[in-house]
């Protein structure tokens, strides 16, 4: 254990006869291998911080081989470059802020924005991994080094996603503990659920697929309500901003997950229904062409639609769960102050 101590103004005398000044010495070699120490311990001691180094790692070397020697298409290998982007920076960012010590000095909330970037991170790593294999991997005909690349990209993302996951896991609120929101389960369900619905996004509009009907349409609509409450949700907490709401918060979450469970409720049965029913003018069964087709086609798009959306259903189900546990608990506890 390091400590300085400095000696008292009472030491510093002046000898009136001979004027020599008897003044406390520092010794400079210990308050520098104090700090040598402490900064040595934060290292060793802080599995958060090496989480975030190795996943700043694997997302930047799964970035810098798809780019060197990956040979990737535009739309889907954009997007995976994309994932490790982000995510490097997003992470890159979190460390420099925490190693300078400047948390106070920026205009967000620090309890809630470095899970939210871990979560999202997490997230778009692991689409990266099921996408970047499925589209450059299967099937793959050309040279072994460009195929040697891609599977690299492939393991450091799947790494990546790991690490991700790991910090997700060491961040989050332990139960009795004071933090975030973001930090508690319904926090960490909205960026899963804001995430989901903008993969959804990507598959019904290329190409379109809910113009055929106006069931469909509403489908569409219950998607963007959802994922613009939700992204709100996450911008107000990350800004502190929730207090400035004219109702109290936790009443808010409790109502709009109820409003989004009904929703996405229909939802569920909709899609499906009038994207695979014969009666619709569906086709309930596959099509030889997307056998031979690269990638997803139309219909695969549609039902993976349809698995997000349910997954989306199962989520909001939990938040209203979670939600709804969280205001009778406040409710107790201010019965039981109140009794006191």
């Amino acid at each position: 254990m390091c400590a300085l101590v400095t000696a008292p103004s009472s030491m510093a005398r002046v000898k009136s006869s001979d004027h020599i000044h008897s003044l406390p010495t520092v010794n400079l070699s210990s308050i520098i291998g104090c700090r040598q120490f402490h900064h040595s311990s934060v290292l060793h001691f802080n599995p958060l911080l090496w989480t975030r180094l190795a996943a700043l790692a694997f997302s930047c070397v799964a970035f810098s081989v798809a780019v060197h020697g990956a040979r990737t298409i535009p739309g889907t290998g954009d997007w995976c470059i994309f994932c490790w982007g982000f995510s490097f920076a997003s992470t890159l960012l979190v460390i420099l802020v925490e190693l300078f010590g400047l948390q106070t000095k920026v205009p967000v909330s620090w309890k809630n924005l470095p899970i939210t970037f871990a979560c999202y991170a997490a997230l778009l790593c692991l689409s990266a991994s099921i996408i970047f294999p499925l589209y450059f991997l299967k099937g793959s005909m050309g040279p072994n080094t460009i195929r040697d690349y891609s599977i690299m990209a492939a393991v450091f993302s799947c790494l990546a996603t790991i690490a991700y996951i790991s910090e997700v896991s060491i961040s989050k609120a332990r139960p009795g503990e004071v933090a975030g929101y973001m930090t508690t389960g319904p926090g960490l369900l909205k960026v899963c659920e804001t995430f989901v619905a903008c993969v959804i996004f990507v598959f019904v509009t290329d190409p379109v697929l809910y113009n055929d009907h106006n069931a469909l349409k509403y489908c569409m609509a219950v998607y963007c309500i959802c994922f613009i409450l939700s992204a709100a949700i996450i911008l107000l907490c990350i800004g502190e901003c929730t207090g400035c709401l004219p109702f109290p918060f936790p009443r808010f979450l409790s109502a709009y997950a109820m409003l989004a469970v009904v929703l996405y409720l229909l939802a569920t049965i909709i899609w499906p229904i009038f994207n695979f029913d014969p009666r619709h003018r569906g086709n309930k069964n596959r099509p030889y062409s997307c056998s031979t087709q690269l990638g997803l086609c139309s219909w695969d798009k549609g039902m993976t639609v349809a698995v997000l959306t349910g997954v989306n259903f199962i989520l909001y189900l939990a938040d209203l769960i979670y939600s709804t546990r969280l205001v009778f608990e406040k409710q107790e506890v201010k019965v039981a102050v109140c009794s006191k």
